[in-house]
């Protein structure tokens, strides 16, 4: 005798491989169309359950399509007068066509006559399910001809706690999908990146935004056997020497070690910050040891002192130290960059100050790096 499990293999799978294809489901659908011998299988429903702008609704389906009358008779009135009672439906149970429609109401019959029946869907069945966090998806099957039995019935019931099961996995994914699109939105437009690094300095993994600036720049690349390397030695020896610090601190002390930043070029302006790395991973791949973040900007200095100029009321010399201050540089290391004496550095540090409504210098830093500059 055949098991309940054995029935349902060539549908468990791709019923699980379906979330990450395209279009989505497709292998199912079609593998259920075929089981039930079915002229069209769909599935329906919205992948966020809060009905913003953009959750769009999605229809995905396999076999014989509406004809082009039917559809733009659904289209331009009978969408608005559709009488199934979808959010009504028992989610795992199946239900034929007479459970769905009265017979004999006037507002049913004509959406039968005038849509299903010309659209091929003359037998039905439909089943709703409801994931965990509120998401419900409809799955419609149908026929021009020959009822469904009590065996197709008994088949597509089976199906409930896998495609709950899958739905669920997609609503999940599809939540991290548009966190991430949004944080990496954010990171794209403050021109970060990040590489995950071993404690041997060697290049795990990294996102498109790192990658990107480090083929762009040439500052920073993979050397050999991987390794994180500059294009300058001794900006590589310092990137080495902050690797075996940060590695080495966390067997001496419980404390978390201090982040490392370094400047990998001022013109253009290219920075990292060299991080532990908290991140644990799967079986599957080594943990990091390290994270380092890389920062570039696309802007010139010029064109950054001009915006300081504009926002801060500014006199190019003050803007030019101010630049220079909030790149990490002291007084000092700033009045000898810009040819000026520490005095006269000091005198324009006190009116950008003024100007910006600063109290010192980490405060201007934190000022300017948090205004609209930051995503000019």
């Amino acid at each position: 005798m055949i098991s309940r499990a054995e029935e349902l293999s060539d549908l468990i799978a791709p019923l699980i491989e379906g979330i990450m294809q395209e279009p989505l489901w497709s292998g199912f659908t079609e593998q259920l169309r075929r089981r039930l011998s079915a002229d069209y299988v769909s599935i329906v429903f919205r992948p966020l359950p809060d009905g913003s702008p953009g959750n769009r609704l999605i229809h995905l389906y396999t076999g014989q399509a509406w004809p082009d009358e039917v559809n733009r008779r659904f289209r331009e009135k009978l969408r608005g007068e559709d009488p199934m009672p979808y959010h009504d439906l028992a989610a795992g149970r199946v239900y034929a066509l007479n459970e769905l429609l009265t017979f004999g109401d006037p507002e049913h019959d004509r959406y039968r006559l005038q849509l299903l029946t010309p659209g091929g869907m003359e037998f039905m069945r439909m089943m709703r399910i409801e994931e965990a966090g509120g998401v419900s998806a409809w799955l419609t099957v149908s026929r021009a001809e020959g009822e469904f039995t009590a065996e197709d019935d008994a088949l597509i019931a089976a199906i409930a706690p896998f495609w709950r099961a899958a739905l669920t996995n997609y609503v999940a994914l599809e939540r991290e999908r548009v966190t991430a699109s949004v944080a990496n939105e954010a990171i794209r437009r403050l021109n970060f990146g990040w590489l995950t690094l071993d404690a041997g300095g060697r290049i795990l993994d990294s996102d498109a935004h790192a990658a990107g600036m480090l083929a762009a720049s040439d500052m920073l690349r993979r050397g050999p056997g991987g390794r994180l390397v500059a294009r300058d030695a001794a900006v590589t020896r310092e990137i080495t020497q902050a690797i075996q610090a940060l590695v080495r601190e966390p067997a001496r002390s419980f404390e978390s070690p201090r982040p490392r930043a370094i400047v990998l070029s001022r013109e253009p302006w290219l920075d990292m910050l060299l991080v532990p790395s908290n991140l644990r991973t799967g079986t599957t791949r080594a943990a990091p040891a390290l994270v380092a973040y890389v920062h570039a900007d696309n802007w010139s200095s010029a064109d950054r002192c001009d915006q300081l100029e504009q926002m801060f009321d500014l006199i190019p010399s003050e803007a030019r130290l101010a630049l220079a201050l909030t790149r990490g540089m002291s007084i000092a290391e700033a009045a000898g960059e810009l040819g000026l004496t520490v005095e006269s550095a000091r005198t324009y540090s006190k009116r950008i100050y003024a100007k910006t409504g600063a109290r010192g210098q980490a405060d201007l830093v934190r000022f300017i790096h948090r205004s609209v500059l930051a995503i000019a």
